[in-house]
């Protein structure tokens, strides 16, 4: 996976990588049940980036990245889990998903820090504008 900057476009890549791991995984019934959870956490940061992007409000926007953030420490545990249970032939292909899923951690953690500064500026400056 090239290093991509868009958020965007790197949480779609990262869904579809992650659609293709599972395509790969056996029949077996721990493998499917791995596969339907990392099939429903990896691909769910990308439709609620586009969720947050259309927020109603900054705490909205703030709810929706917090929700990125779940889906996707969700994914990382997976992947560790199919790498650990060899669920997957393609480690290569597993351990740079988890790797990618590590950074889209971190930029998210660093998003929600900025947003919950916003949100509590605006507190702040509601509180004081209630007078």
């Amino acid at each position: 996976m090239e290093n991509k900057y868009n958020l965007e476009d790197r949480l779609l890549e990262f869904a579809t990588e992650i659609i293709r791991l599972v395509e790969q995984m056996p029949a077996t019934r721990a493998a499917s049940h791995v596969s339907g959870q990392i099939l429903r956490s990896g691909t769910s940061p990308l439709f609620n980036h586009g969720e947050a992007q259309a927020a109603e409000s900054p705490k909205d926007f703030l709810h929706k990245l917090r929700i990125c953030l779940k889906e996707l420490r969700e994914t990382k545990r997976a992947l560790r889990l199919i790498m650990n249970a060899a669920l997957v032939d393609d480690m290569d292909k597993a351990t740079t998903l988890l790797n990618e899923s590590d950074e889209l951690i971190r930029i998210f953690v660093a998003s929600i820090r900025t947003a919950e500064q916003k949100v509590l500026r605006e507190d702040d400056t509601d509180r004081y504008n209630t007078e």
